[in-house]
């Protein structure tokens, strides 16, 4: 019996050169993907931008933007293939310890309410609601909710 070993997923932080990747996933799991240009704009904003990469291809990727005493998840997406295997959580658990080192107080993100895997992964992490912001999301038939959720950090 033999085991394939693969090697264990990194974190790095997300470079120009990610892009082309990074882009692919959005647009392979989203519906209404953020676009070549909203990521361009996170990486020259300075936001904090992290990919997650197996065997040296990306499979996930996260944006934080800090600010006074506070960060936002802007983005935290797994590609399909590799969804179910822990990487949200290790994304997450790196963007949580990324707003402490820049002196957050309290993380912000929002939800789609119908994004029920990632309402579990962001309510086990302790985040809770916090509000509503009507009409965020673009969706197939209008607008869909956010839910504002937060964790004190």
């Amino acid at each position: 019996m033999s085991a394939v070993l693969r090697p264990a997923p990194e974190l790095e932080p997300m470079r120009e050169s990610d892009l082309r990747e990074v882009l692919g996933i959005e647009e392979s799991i989203y519906e209404f993907p953020w676009t070549l240009g909203n990521f361009r704009d996170s990486l020259r904003a300075g936001y904090a931008c992290w990919v997650i990469r197996e065997a040296r291809r990306v499979i996930g990727y996260a944006v934080l933007m800090p600010a006074a005493g506070e960060a936002h998840l802007l983005n935290l997406s797994v590609a399909a293939h590799s969804q179910r295997r822990g990487h949200g959580r290790k994304l997450l658990d790196h963007i949580v310890q990324v707003a402490r080192e820049y002196k957050a107080k309290i993380l912000f993100l929002e939800v789609r309410p119908t994004n029920e895997v990632g309402q579990r992964l962001y309510g086990g992490y302790g985040f809770r609601q916090i509000g509503v912001r009507r009409g965020y999301y673009p969706a197939r038939r209008g607008r869909e909710d956010a839910w504002v959720l937060a964790l004190d950090l």
